[in-house]
């Protein structure tokens, strides 16, 4: 197993540790195969594409990584507004809405250069969770896609900074309701609400209960202990108390309403809550074994950063993150081992520093058990991750440049998940979920995106796939610039598919390489292949005139074999 020091070091830097030669470390970092390429681009971008696996085979796994740490980050919040601003050209009384977010969503994560990024930022969008579900969250697209700019923005950054941004974010404040929290009043028997201060310890950073280094439960005479209690929610509850709006002043009227003599800050519903002392509670403040020092107690931006402070430093925290963000990237069951080496990079970069992302990210995904296969290993694909798969293994050109995918929230005739639109706190499946009567629960593993299965959503996936390869992706666009299409946004070409539809197995297993990339088996590429190869394709006549029903065969066959693939448990679980 590798050394912690070479997980997070540099390429070059692991080259001099290692006393060997640049061309021996280089060769050891680059993947063996173009299936192990591609299978490490699905944990760590939204899918792999030829070029990407082409670009990883000749720069190995470091500099792939450390190449996309360097990449800036695009801006779904520019996209909207330039979006709105266009809107509104055309006509004044209308404006960009959560639509324009899923296309600036599924632009990027389908076409975008900073893949890591976004999927990490993905990745922290389920842990950190708001969701539009919220009238108070739908109704600030703008703000939503600032949202995913911050988690962006930090995904490659400080855990301690990350904390503080989604603390003070004013959609976090909306959903989790410690926007306009006031302090207790014995007179009407208000207490501070109690909502983030404990889904801030027991989702965002320390969870329930008190883990070893690992990722195990601690034991006390053979039973899990508790991390936190009753005590520890009121007490920190005191302290997520005073903060609102950002505003030109710390009046009433600012900590209600956002404005100040009828002037509001447009920035307001994504600029970092300000600090309202009048509303902030000066009762003692204890939780977690740690009480705010008196000096600080009416201060609230001191409370906060004494509790953040206490939070990011709880020893919990880097198996509980670790834990899930490998589980969001590689496998939804990591050893113990796994854990822990993680862990201990969140516990030190290796230069001293705590909660190193960037670190962390890094350590996932160069760990020696990333790479390893097995029916204990990987995890299975979430919708959108399917979609965003096989939409980069085949890229689609958008008829308006604007990747109209919309809402995809319908199980039945979409996706059954649309990017943060999470049913609730707990997002759209829980990290220790197991399926109840399945394999996987038999063997003592836990399947976390199972939770979105059911009949509705196994048969909604293959219809939906079956429509889109038959229609196209996307919205429905009945002209564009002036040009009549009435089609769906989102088209492929398919001619060199269909170049091969006379040969079923040619074509079966070009189809199966796009979105497999050499793990298909031989199995499923023959049950594939001898499928459609009863989808009849008729002679070309004396005239030609049935050379539209030859087309639309050819075309049968290869949609066929591409929703045949996409519906195997092959696609849909990645080993």
């Amino acid at each position: 197993m590798l050394a912690l020091a070479a997980l997070v070091a540099p390429s070059a830097g692991a080259q001099v540790a290692s006393g060997k030669g640049p061309a021996a470390v280089r060769a050891a970092d680059l993947p063996a195969s173009r299936a192990d390429a591609a299978r490490f681009l699905t944990q760590a971008s939204f899918g792999p594409t030829s070029g990407e696996i082409d670009a990883l085979m000749a720069q190995g796994y470091s500099a792939w990584v450390d190449r996309q740490f360097t990449l800036p980050a695009a801006s779904h919040r520019a996209w909207w507004e330039a979006r709105d601003a266009a809107i509104r050209a055309v006509d004044p009384n209308a404006s960009a809405n959560q639509d324009q977010v899923w296309e600036s969503f599924w632009r990027q994560a389908t076409t975008g250069e900073d893949q890591l990024r976004q999927r990490v930022a993905f990745a922290l969008s389920q842990i950190f969770v708001i969701s539009a579900l919220d009238g108070n969250i739908g109704n600030q697209p703008r703000a939503m896609a600032a949202w995913l700019d911050m988690l962006g923005a930090r995904a490659f950054g400080s855990y301690r900074q990350l904390l503080e941004d989604v603390a003070l974010h004013p959609l976090m404040g909306f959903y989790l309701s410690h926007l306009r929290n006031q302090k207790a009043d014995p007179v009407n028997g208000r207490i501070p609400d109690q909502n983030f201060a404990r889904e801030s310890m027991q989702l965002f950073s320390i969870g329930v209960l008190r883990l070893n280094p690992d990722g195990t439960p601690l034991l006390v005479n053979g039973a899990p202990v508790e991390s936190y209690g009753s005590a520890d929610v009121a007490g920190l509850s005191h302290v997520f108390t005073g903060f609102s709006y950002a505003c030109g002043a710390t009046n009433n009227a600012c900590f209600f309403n956002g404005s100040t003599g009828g002037v509001s800050d447009p920035d307001r519903f994504f600029k970092p809550m300000k600090a309202y002392p009048q509303f902030h509670s000066t009762e003692a403040k204890s939780f977690l074994g740690v009480t705010i020092p008196q000096q600080a107690v009416a201060d609230p931006q001191a409370s906060l950063r004494i509790a953040l402070d206490t939070l990011a430093a709880h020893p919990n925290v880097a198996p509980f993150m670790a834990r899930q963000l490998i589980q969001r990237l590689v496998t939804s069951n990591p050893s113990p081992q796994y854990v822990r080496d993680v862990a201990a990079v969140f516990d030190n970069n290796g230069a001293g520093q705590r909660g190193d992302l960037r670190a962390v990210v890094r350590a996932i995904l160069l760990h020696p058990q990333a790479q390893v296969s097995g029916n204990s290993a990987g995890k299975l694909r979430e919708p959108v991750l399917r979609l965003s798969a096989y939409l980069r293994a085949f890229p689609h050109t958008s008829d308006t440049g604007f990747f109209r995918v919309g809402n995809t929230d319908s199980p039945t005739s979409s996706l059954g998940q649309t990017p943060l639109r999470a049913p609730s706190v707990f997002n759209f499946y829980r990290p220790g979920y197991v399926a109840p009567g399945s394999q996987s629960a038999a063997a003592g593993l836990v399947a976390p995106e199972m939770q979105l299965l059911n009949e509705s959503s196994v048969s909604g996936w293959v219809n939906t796939m079956r429509d889109n390869l038959n229609s196209g992706v996307g919205q429905f666009n009945n002209t564009v610039n002036g040009v009549a299409l009435n089609r769906r946004d989102l088209q492929r070409d398919w001619t060199a598919e269909m170049n091969l539809a006379t040969q079923p197995a040619v074509l079966t297993a070009s189809v199966a390489d796009k979105l497999l990339n050499g793990r298909a088996s031989a199995v499923l590429v023959n049950e594939i292949a001898t499928a459609i190869a009863k989808i009849t394709i008729p002679a070309l006549n004396a005239g030609g005139t049935n050379q539209a029903a030859i087309n639309t065969a050819k075309f049968n066959r290869v949609k066929s074999a591409v929703l045949l693939v996409l519906a195997s448990p092959e696609f849909l679980a990645t080993r």
